[in-house]
């Protein structure tokens, strides 16, 4: 059953690999393969929302693609959040490109209607690409150590945007930035 709609930014092919190298060495020690289960993407959520029209949004999000270029990004710090998901994440270096990329996005979305959760919202997003989620409480500090073998940054471009449904994730379309062309 569905859970909501993502808004979210792929990555280029070497960058992507070196995030599943995370997610598969968390899973080979059996600390987490949540991500992998519900058949995630590596990515950076830009919007979420429990109620979304997909074919409203493609054209949306296709023409809004169409006029952006591949982002840098650069995963420079390890991260965890304050809650119950137990999730551990790569941050980027939160460049004013990216920053103004999401809220440039978030308007679009306003103008069209689409109303913004509060943790989207410009003021208040945090980009972050999830590495592991529901790390067993007891595992979190090796989970961390794990993770610290990564060698940090890894750097790379955002290539394409699209939305999925979730959970599992099930991608709805994709489009390649600069492109108008469907991914």
């Amino acid at each position: 059953m569905s859970q909501g709609y993502a808004i979210e930014l792929y990555f280029d092919p070497a960058l992507e690999n070196q995030v599943l190298k995370a997610w598969n060495v968390l899973a080979r020690r059996q600390i987490s393969t949540q991500l992998i289960e519900i058949e995630s993407r590596p990515h950076i959520t830009l919007f979420s929302s429990p109620i979304i029209e997909p074919a409203k949004i493609e054209s949306i999000i296709k023409s809004f693609a169409s006029k952006q270029e591949p982002l840098p990004l650069s995963f420079s710090t390890i991260g965890s959040f304050c809650n119950d998901n137990n999730a551990l994440f790569l941050a980027p270096t939160p460049s004013l490109s990216l920053l103004q990329f999401q809220s440039m996005l978030c308007e679009t979305m306003k103008k069209e209607g689409v109303d913004l959760a509060e943790e989207y919202r410009s003021e208040n997003w945090i980009p972050y690409c999830a590495v592991a989620q529901e790390v067993p409480k007891t595992r979190m500090a090796e989970a961390f150590c794990v993770l610290r073998e990564l060698k940090l940054p890894v750097s790379g471009y955002a290539m394409d945007i699209g939305l999925v449904e979730y959970s599992p994730v099930r991608e709805q379309f994709s489009f390649s930035l600069g492109n108008s062309v469907e991914a």
